[in-house]
């Protein structure tokens, strides 16, 4: 399987349209060839590009930031001499300036398939940029480790943010290429793009699912997203950053666990089995005991569950991450009714609203788990409908 970055250095053709054009990079440290160069240094010694910029997205071109809202500043890159400008400092979405640093922008970012994920933000941001200046933009398309399964309710209208950058379900199933194709047209832009797509990406073949095991190496797009298993679970388990639980960070297997010092796990788990089987298909729950060294709950000792997607239990069409997660939340409202589920805090720089429903786009999953009446039944059918009109939307912009 060639990347779009792979293709790029390999075919001259295609950088023949470059010739004569500064280039500007949107990168991280998943940035890299099939032989782990980062994409960086292989385009600044290929026949064709003149890098004149680069760009860094949260966590950094280094990818050296651990948590979230903690912001990478400019600087001049030290091997190349060309300036690396942060989009996760002081702007959110790049200058006229910045964008005036080349012609081209050649964006090559390692996504996950959750709506949530930054770097979906930072390619719309940087989609309307280009159709404002006239900049040329080229997507090196990689693979979506989530694969085509879509899960997850919609976001509602009013409740765009950083991590929501429009009306996706949490798990979109689309790869970043086949993301610009659904920003240009539902946003109605005007740019010069183009996606240099994958050959011989596999979506729905095993064991990978949408990531080609034994042929690529997995690097971490950002800080705490070691595995491939965590791209599996991410869907349902990045939730948890706008609750009070911890999701792992401080621990080894970070976005696929969850616990607390004050719950009894075994019991949430039953629970959960008593109330919606049918969502836990696909994969395992283990009950842990885990420590974290630093973020929420830091050096407790914490009691939880660890979702298992690695094994022959794993199905990749019937895991349901999403659900998964949001039946933990019910199941601990019904144990615990007065816990204090939610985080309280400015979430992304969103101010007023709960981290929960930030995430999620809208207040509809808050007021599902909290509602004492609300069965599985009920959140199924608000969500179906969402996950229906998206599986027919998302059709016409699949390159794979």
């Amino acid at each position: 399987m060639n990347c779009g970055i792979d293709r790029l250095l390999s075919e001259a053709a295609l950088r023949d349209a470059l010739r004569g054009r500064r280039c500007s990079l949107l990168a991280h440290p998943a940035s890299v060839t099939a032989d782990l160069t980062h994409s960086l240094d292989a385009l600044a010694l290929s026949d064709g590009v003149q890098l004149t910029a680069a760009f860094g997205p949260q966590h950094g071109l280094r990818g050296d930031k651990q948590d979230n809202m903690i912001e990478s500043p400019d600087f001049n890159d030290p091997v190349h001499g060309i300036p690396v400008f942060s989009l996760y400092g002081e702007v959110r979405r790049p200058t006229d300036a910045m964008m005036r640093a080349s012609d081209v922008l050649l964006v090559d970012l390692q996504d996950l398939g959750c709506r949530i994920y930054t770097f979906i933000t930072t390619l719309r941001y940087v989609l309307e940029a280009a159709a404002r200046l006239g900049t040329s933009v080229w997507i090196l398309d990689r693979p979506n480790p989530a694969g085509r399964p879509i899960e997850g309710l919609r976001l509602r209208a009013g409740w765009e943010s950083f991590v929501g950058a429009g009306a996706l379900p949490m798990r979109h199933g689309l790869t970043l290429g086949e993301l610009a194709h659904w920003f240009v047209k539902t946003l109605k832009l005007d740019v010069d793009y183009k996606v240099i797509a994958m050959h011989g990406w596999q979506p729905l073949a095993a064991p990978g699912y949408g990531w080609p095991l034994g042929e690529r190496t997995w690097i971490n797009p950002s800080p705490n997203a070691p595995n491939l298993w965590m791209a599996r679970c991410y869907a349902g388990t990045v939730m948890l950053e706008g609750t009070t639980l911890s999701e792992g960070r401080g621990t080894t297997r970070p976005l696929e666990l969850f616990g607390a010092p004050d719950i009894d796990a075994r019991a949430v788990l039953n629970r959960m089995r008593t109330l919606a089987p049918q969502w836990l298909k696909g994969c395992r729950l283990r009950e842990i005991w885990f420590e974290p060294t630093f973020h929420k709950h830091a050096r407790q000792l914490c009691n939880g569950l660890q979702i298992h997607v690695e094994d022959t239990s794993y199905d990749h069409d019937a895991f349901q991450p999403w659900r998964v997660q949001s039946l933990a939340f019910k199941a601990i409202r019904q144990l615990y009714p007065d816990y204090p589920l939610w985080r309280d805090f400015p979430y992304e720089y969103e101010l007023g609203k709960l981290a929960i429903d930030v995430i999620n786009g809208s207040t509809l999953l808050r007021d599902w788990v909290d509602d004492s009446n609300a069965t599985p039944a009920d959140l199924d059918a608000l969500t179906t409908p969402d996950e229906a009109s998206w599986q027919q939307e998302r059709a016409q912009h699949l390159i794979y």
